[in-house]
């Protein structure tokens, strides 16, 4: 039997450690202090079904005064070294700590899949068959994200909570689900740019790379939007320009490429294949193929667990046999005990198994009309040699290539399409340049402010906008510039800055970014790499402030840091011998006590290293993390 064990901390939640052996699954996991719930079937996602964050999420709203947006839930079955894990997160600044391969990342890496990463089969547990991944947003005062979701089917419209949901099987492949329907990793990337912004522990080494550069000044410009349709206004010129070219350069065997064209566009245009219609036609006919082996199933368990002769009978029987004799043999009461408690899991089973067969429709009519047009589609897909999924871009190939053939027959056409294109391309990087002069200005003064808080006092920050031919990325090169000591002559970033600088100007950056993004979620995974001391101390105070106009995670390995938090999870790894699983647990202020004084002193924790870590905390709390003090 598979052995569970809890300890509540004093702040009402606690620790959360499964442990079970090889051989096990487990089958129920509990966050303490919150009622258990299950994970759906992942095969066949109904389009409707019962939110398995209820609980969690009646439990929030009850402590909350106020809803904002933010990550409400996640969880993690068989996911890397985690074998279940529910966690419920809070507002306000959260750090996650633990000893170094402890796994204290794992979390942060299931965030970014349910984000839309790339999924490997490395990431499923050993011994599983897949893993499962879940989160639960809170979208209160973000209606443009609501109405876009209502618009894409995924929001019912007196909604305003998001549940992300992937699955990764063995052998790498994925499915993934918003609000228990079918959703692409297109979607899934879309939608949590807007809710989570990830700060990496490597970002450091990425600012030596102007596209890092030139992003995070957009991000901080808030034109990003801008510099993707600066973007698409490129390929579109340079598209037009091509043909023009091409037009000019041959003009023969155009008819009857055309005439191949239309044949082709003609009979896909009338199949009309939709983006992502064969996925979801697969998962669908799924589903209605197996809906009569399950009612079928389903209801053969049911009458076997609670028919005339079942099993409850049995158990029933034997109650009694032994209640008769339980006077005489005392001994007796244990096995009653013992039968009491399978009469309710029997019980319980058998309301599960109805349960499935009342919510399996069948619907014959829908299941064939789902194969005529599989059929269909597979059809004119082995006629292409292409995969069905495929059909619609293949289609818009067709499309592109027609107007193309029917443009070159028209040099004036072509030559004002080039010119128009070129015009459209202009105004947008025109304004994009624009914004990112004013953002450069804004960005380079906070963070040379920010800079004199992490010792290096005298240092300048500065944005050169290099004007440049016409690219995808608009009309500049954007290079970053510091002058490490006051008085020296402002260089590019890569060619001045130490790796200790280097880091601590990415944290100056990061920290600027967050203080005026949109993005409810702000996750630091080891931004505060290289720094320590007073240093440490101005950046967790940083990291809480922001946590006041935006809900913050940072995982960390500096005591200073961690004090700052005003919540406080600890990342540990255990083994049994036969596998090693990661757990995390939510500390009281003995426990944030004990762990600080870890991070101090390391294994050996001393009444010297307690009282200090003690201090920190008092210091922490007594000190105002508000104001106009810089980082």
């Amino acid at each position: 039997m598979s052995r569970k064990n809890f300890r509540s901390g004093t702040n009402g939640f606690g620790e959360l450690r499964q442990t079970v052996r090889a051989d096990e699954r487990p089958s129920e996991t509990v966050f303490a202090g919150f009622r258990p719930f299950r994970n759906q079937a992942a095969d066949t996602a109904p389009r409707r079904q019962e939110n398995p964050f209820r609980y969690i999420i009646a439990a929030f709203q009850t402590a909350s005064r106020k809803r904002i947006p933010m990550l409400l839930a996640l969880s993690l079955n068989d996911f890397v070294i985690v074998d279940s894990l529910d966690l419920q997160f809070q507002p306000g600044f959260t750090v996650l700590t633990g000893e170094t391969g402890a796994g204290k990342s794992i979390t942060l890496d299931a965030v970014g899949l349910l984000l839309g990463g790339k999924a490997d089969y490395a990431q499923v547990r050993g011994g599983a068959k897949e893993a499962r991944l879940s989160a639960l947003f809170d979208l209160s005062e973000m209606p443009e994200l609501q109405n876009e979701l209502r618009e894409q089917g995924f929001l019912a419209d007196d909604a305003d909570e998001l549940s992300v949901r992937r699955i990764i099987d063995a052998k790498g492949k994925s499915r993934s689900y918003l609000n228990g329907q079918a959703a692409t990793l297109a979607q899934l990337k879309s939608i949590g740019s807007r809710l989570i912004d990830i700060h990496g522990q490597n970002a450091h080494q990425s600012l030596n790379r102007e596209a890092a550069q030139r992003e995070l000044l957009d991000a901080f410009a808030g034109c990003l939007p801008l510099a993707q349709e600066v973007a698409a206004a490129y390929r579109a010129r340079q598209s037009a320009l091509a043909a023009l070219k091409a037009a000019e350069e041959q003009r023969e065997q155009l008819q009857i490429e055309r005439e191949r064209l239309e044949w082709q566009h003609g009979e896909l245009s009338r199949l009309a294949p939709a983006p992502g219609e064969w996925e979801s036609l697969s998962q669908s006919h799924d589903s209605l193929a197996h809906a009569a082996e399950l009612v079928q199933t389903a209801r053969e368990v049911e009458d076997i667990i609670d028919g005339e002769h079942g099993l409850q009978y049995h158990v029933y029987r034997c109650q009694k046999n032994l209640e008769s004799l339980s006077g005489i043999e005392p001994r007796f009461a244990e096995a009653l005990e013992l039968l009491a408690s399978v009469e309710a899991e029997l019980g319980e089973a058998a309301a599960a198994v109805r349960g499935v067969a009342s919510r399996t429709e069948l619907d014959p009519a829908e299941l064939a009309a789902q194969e005529e047009r599989m059929g269909e589609l597979m059809s004119m897909a082995r006629k292409y040699r292409i995969e069905p999924q495929e059909l619609p871009a293949k289609l818009e190939e067709t499309e592109a290539a027609l107007q193309h053939l029917e443009a070159a027959a028209d040099p004036q056409a072509l030559e004002a399409a080039a010119r128009e294109r070129d015009r459209e391309y202009t105004e947008a990087a025109e304004r994009l340049s624009a914004e990112r002069r004013a953002a450069a200005l804004r960005l380079a003064e906070e963070v040379t402010e920010n800079m004199q808080h992490l010792a290096m006092k005298g240092a300048q920050f500065a944005i050169e906008l290099v004007p440049a031919s016409p690219t995808a990325h608009g009309l500049e090169h954007v290079q970053y510039q510091v002058s490490a000591n006051k008085g020296s002559p402002l260089r590019p970033l890569n060619k001045v800055a130490s790796g200790g600088e280097l880091a601590r100007i990415s944290l100056s950056l990061q920290v600027a970014a967050g203080r005026h993004t949109r993005i409810p979620t702000l996750i630091f995974d080891e931004v505060d790499t290289g720094i320590g001391g007073g240093v440490a101390e101005t950046v967790g105070r940083a990291l809480r402030r922001l946590g006041a106009a935006h809900q913050v995670l940072a995982v960390t390995h500096l005591p200073q840091v961690a004090a700052c938090g005003e919540h406080h999870w600890q990342v540990s790894k255990n083994s049994d011998g036969e596998q090693t699983v990661s757990s995390i647990r939510v500390l009281d202020e003995a426990g944030r006590t004990g762990e600080i004084a870890r991070m101090l002193g390391g294994e050996t924790i001393t009444a010297t290293t307690l009282s200090h870590a003690a201090e920190m905390l008092a210091n922490a709390a007594e000190r105002p993390h508000s104001g106009t003090e810089a980082v």
